[in-house]
């Protein structure tokens, strides 16, 4: 049976997520968003009550969620500040191939002191030729003994410059091509890792993003992830689970931006009354709102999914694709409501439309969400 209500203990998790949102992010949102500094005073007070670890197993110290519990609260957090949560969701993202494919000496070598000093990871596939290509990455691992030597560098890496530990993916067989790459843990003080400039970016500007580079840098094979040559299936599998993640930030920035919007109406006064009372302006407002449930629900689906085991590929890549989409257009919209003052840095409305664009570009563009929807709802063509 089909049951949308929460759980007691999911209620309580949403209301402390939207507590801290509203305490904590949005007061030093725009603050942040200036980008001269990390908000590491928000991101101590997120370990504390746990937002920091919560997808980590409790027997490693962790909250021990599971996807949709995750979903619930980031929902709050990405309507307090994209950037913040950029940064909570990424250190998700990198833990995530360790609770996976990791032994279970690598999580508590590498998991563990996450939960017991404030720290950052980060998932580190990217390079210059292989974004949404990422086959063609060009970062090699070289077998030496019982050491991976890495030569390369990673671009676009949120968390790049603050991580106490990275996900590298670098290729152990070039000659196998996808079949070569394999997937390592590497601490971020060993030798040879040289973080980058610190990017400028349009949106998101509260989280750290920098280039890595990798100059025969020595892992020992101990922190080989999975075994030889199934680093891409690593990436690949990562990616669905952490797809709706993203789809939910689209959903928290987007209900932000109608909240604000509705507000703003409601109080501006033209042509003798409220201007949420004209019918194209309350229709605008219908459609947003639609168009957020609808996404919320694709999203909750494949979290749903992701927590029963079962195959949900094109269903989390749908809740990435259309969550950010209804962030753009819904941002996009509710700036338009707010007519001049929706573009002032005075208010809110243009960072949340600046922080929705980069939903439709991470962890896989929007184009190649459609691309693997497109390949399993089309399915197989007989020649």
């Amino acid at each position: 049976m089909i049951d949308f209500s929460l759980t007691e203990e999911q209620k309580a998790l949403q209301e402390m997520a939207r507590e801290f949102a509203e305490k904590e992010m949005k007061p030093n949102a725009a603050k942040y968003d200036k980008g001269e500094e990390f908000p590491e005073d928000v991101m101590k007070k997120a370990f504390e009550v746990g937002f920091l670890t919560c997808t980590i197993p409790k027997e490693y110290g962790g909250g021990g969620l599971n996807d949709l519990d995750t979903i619930i609260i980031s929902e709050e957090l990405a309507a307090g500040c994209a950037g913040m949560y950029t940064t909570m969701m990424v250190n998700a993202l990198a833990y995530t191939p360790i609770i996976a494919f990791g032994t279970d000496e690598q999580k508590r070598k590498f998991l563990t002191p996450q939960t017991e000093k404030m720290s950052f990871a980060a998932f580190c596939l990217t390079e210059r030729e292989a974004g949404s290509d990422a086959g063609a990455l060009k970062t090699k691992a070289e077998k030496v003994g019982k050491e991976y030597i890495i030569n390369g560098s990673k671009c676009f890496i949120s968390n790049g410059g603050i991580a106490s530990f990275y996900v590298v993916f670098a290729n152990s067989a070039p000659e196998r091509g996808l079949r070569g790459i394999s997937a390592f843990i590497v601490p971020r003080e060993t030798p040879g890792i040289t973080v980058g400039k610190v990017e400028d970016k349009m949106g998101h500007r509260a989280s750290n993003t920098t280039e890595l580079y990798f100059e025969d840098v020595k892992v020992p094979e101990e922190n080989l992830l999975g075994k030889e040559g199934i680093g891409f299936i690593i990436a690949m599998r990562i990616l669905d689970k952490t797809r709706a993640p993203v789809g939910i930030g689209g959903v928290g920035v987007a209900r932000a931006a109608l909240e604000y919007a509705i507000e703003y109406t409601k109080t501006r006064i033209q042509f003798g009354k409220p201007i949420a009372l004209f019918q194209h302006n309350a229709f605008k407002i219908a459609q947003m709102a639609m168009e957020i449930n609808a996404a919320r629900h694709l999203v909750w689906h494949a979290a749903w999914l992701l927590d029963q085991g079962k195959p949900c590929g094109k269903e989390s890549a749908m809740a990435k694709a259309y969550g950010s989409d209804v962030a753009m257009k819904v941002t996009t919209e509710a700036l338009q409501l707010l007519g001049g003052y929706g573009y002032m840095k005075d208010y809110p409305m243009e960072k949340l439309m600046r922080d929705a664009k980069l939903l439709q570009i991470y962890e896989g563009t929007n184009e190649i969400q459609r691309l693997i929807i497109s390949r399993e709802v089309i399915g197989p063509i007989k020649k």
